[in-house]
């Protein structure tokens, strides 16, 4: 529990005591002026940052005791904490020099060590990760563990900007792997599978963009890799027989090589391809003629001026009789020059073709015949080590491609293994979570006992707290609040009542490890704001009924929030009232200076 909050200046910022049940701050708006306004700046929200702080909170710019040097570098803070065994913890930390820290046990409550010697520290000027060690370890709050002290301080000390959800805390940005397992720790869940599970997601992630840097590297489909095999073969055969031939220095082989292929291959596909374009050239010339002789020499006209002159008579039906003859013959020839215009036009691309294999045979028989005529041998040793040196990079990417491969079927059995052990996993998460729901003497059964009798005592409406998984074996969580029929409802989606449910959960969470080494204190801000008063007096009373339970609970509220009784009673003790600021001078406020 918090006992004691003070200053190196105590003029500027006044010690606070705390008591060990429920512990009130009230901002009283006694300016007219200021009573619309929605904030004030009094400090009422400030002193819980300033706990944090004495926390050991790590260090940020935007923090307002480091963003403002000039007014809070010379402050020292000190924060008296009883521990479990009813034993005292002094914490001093500077503003200047937030990272060496000291420690100090004793048996007193309400000490003022602001000028007590480093001699008399237990522990001086401890660096920064060394000191949240020690803190966590005289804490022992060893309910929380594996986790450290700070990992649920959020829901010790609320502050507004935490009451937009009642488990994710704004401090939670990262990951829901680093906060799910520790809530499903604190609600009685196995959190070692939850962590596992996320591990596992992890692992498969990496796994997948490893895979994918493969794929990248292999520059192109993935090949198979019996076939990567079987080219690797091929290729370092007929290497060895390369090497063997420069080893040996003689080329009688790779001569009588080279002449097998001259005589086998290229002179019979030479002669060949000589016997085809022969025969295209004489199929070019007997179409050509063909396509001569199909011309119609007799002309009608000239054959009757013809007749004519000898005196003969050439007209009538005769004269017609040979044009409808000759206009008969030119549709026939017609027609037959198509089709050997078109025999002649694909002669002519075969023959085209045929020019440029023999061609390129051609080519190649005057390079193995310009090999064997040449009798220098070096020129050979050079032409076959060129080709031993090009095969020699083929088999070191076909070596490198059939690595990656190898790699590549790993990481993807790998990924199986690891997927297979994930959805064993999620079954088992799935098993933990039923069983807690299903289980009435579970523990998570009592804490949604406790939170929803907490919420039907302020609102006379059950609260329902739920944890599921989901699709991706990952949990959920719920609070909501229920009509009178049971079913859900939006009211859990004003500001007002999420800011309750956030409270019951908080304390439930407290209540159920009041027999553990666990934390037993609270800080909620501005707890009252838009409830009804007879609503406040309820959320009261839940506060005492908890401090009865050993539960430290400190509130911040505006005066102007205090509920009126029907009694027109005070609602608070003098007693549990440890802290009143106003707003007439920095006299008022929580430090006693201009505001930043």
């Amino acid at each position: 529990m918090l006992s004691r909050l003070y200053t190196n200046k105590s003029n500027l910022f006044y010690p606070v005591n705390f008591s060990d049940g429920l512990n009130v701050v009230i901002a009283e708006i006694r300016l007219p002026e200021n009573r619309d306004r929605d904030t004030h700046n009094l400090g009422k929200t400030t002193l819980g940052s300033v706990l944090d702080f004495c926390f050991l909170k790590g260090r940020n710019k935007d923090y307002f005791l480091f963003k403002y040097p000039e007014k809070f570098n010379e402050f020292i803070f000190f924060l008296e904490i009883e521990l479990l065994d009813q034993s005292y913890l002094t914490l001093r930390r500077k503003v200047d020099k937030p990272s060496k820290i000291n420690f100090k046990k004793h048996t007193s409550k309400h000490q003022d060590y602001t000028n007590l010697p480093d001699s008399e520290w237990d522990h001086v000027n401890l660096p920064f990760k060394k000191a949240r060690e020690m803190l966590d370890s005289l804490l022992d709050w060893r309910g929380l563990s594996p986790w450290s002290f700070r990992k649920g301080l959020g829901y010790q000390l609320r502050s507004q900007n935490d009451y937009s959800d009642v488990v994710h805390l704004g401090r939670f940005a990262s990951a829901h792997s680093d906060w799910k397992p520790f809530i499903a720790h604190i609600l009685g869940f196995n959190a070692d599978l939850i962590s596992l599970h996320y591990q596992k997601e992890n692992e498969i992630e990496e796994k997948q963009d490893l895979e994918k840097n493969i794929r990248n590297e292999l520059a192109g489909p993935v090949e198979d890799l019996s076939r990567i095999e079987g080219i690797l073969l091929l290729k370092q055969k007929e290497a060895d027989e390369k090497r063997k031939f420069l080893d040996d220095f003689d080329f009688r082989g790779r001569d009588k090589e080279k002449t097998k292929e001259l005589v086998g291959d290229i002179d019979q596909n030479i002669a060949e391809l000589n016997k085809e374009r022969y025969a295209l050239n004489y199929r070019k010339t007997k179409i050509s003629k063909a396509l001569k002789k199909d011309r119609i020499l007799f002309d009608p006209e000239e054959a009757q001026e013809i007749f004519s002159e000898a005196n003969i008579v050439f007209q009538g039906q005769i004269k017609k009789d040979f044009e409808e003859l000759i206009k008969f013959n030119k549709a026939i020839t017609e027609e037959r020059e198509t089709y050997l215009n078109e025999e002649l036009k694909e002669a002519n691309n075969k023959l085209k073709l045929v020019n440029s294999k023999l061609n390129s045979l051609g080519r190649k028989r005057s390079e193995i015949l310009s090999f064997l005529s040449d009798t220098d041998v070096f020129t050979k040793y050079k032409s076959v080590s060129d080709d031993l040196v090009t095969l020699r990079a083929d088999i070191t990417s076909l070596e490198r491609q059939r690595g990656y491969l190898e790699r590549l079927h790993e990481i993807r059995a790998d990924i199986r293994s690891l997927s297979e052990e994930l959805a064993g996993l999620q079954t088992e998460i799935e098993q933990d979570v039923d069983q807690q729901n299903s289980n009435n003497e579970s523990f998570f059964s009592y804490i949604r006992i406790y939170f929803s009798e907490i919420v039907e005592e302020v609102i006379n409406r059950k609260g329902l707290l739920s944890v599921l998984v989901n699709k991706q074996g990952h949990l959920e969580f719920k609070a909501e609040i229920l009509d009178e029929l049971g079913k859900t409802t939006s009211a859990d989606i004003g500001h007002t009542y999420r800011k309750l449910l956030c409270i019951a959960f908080d304390l439930a969470i407290l209540r159920s490890h009041l027999d553990k080494k666990f934390p037993r204190f609270v800080f909620h801000d501005g707890v009252f704001e838009s409830l009804d008063d007879r609503k406040k007096e309820k959320l009261v009373q839940v506060y005492k009924q908890y401090a009865d339970m050993g539960i430290q609970s400190i509130i911040t509220l505006i005066d102007s929030d205090l509920p009126i009784t029907e009694t027109n009673s005070a609602i608070f003790d003098q007693n549990e009232v440890v802290l009143t600021l106003h707003d007439e001078s920095k006299e008022g406020r929580l430090f006693k200076i201009d505001s930043w």
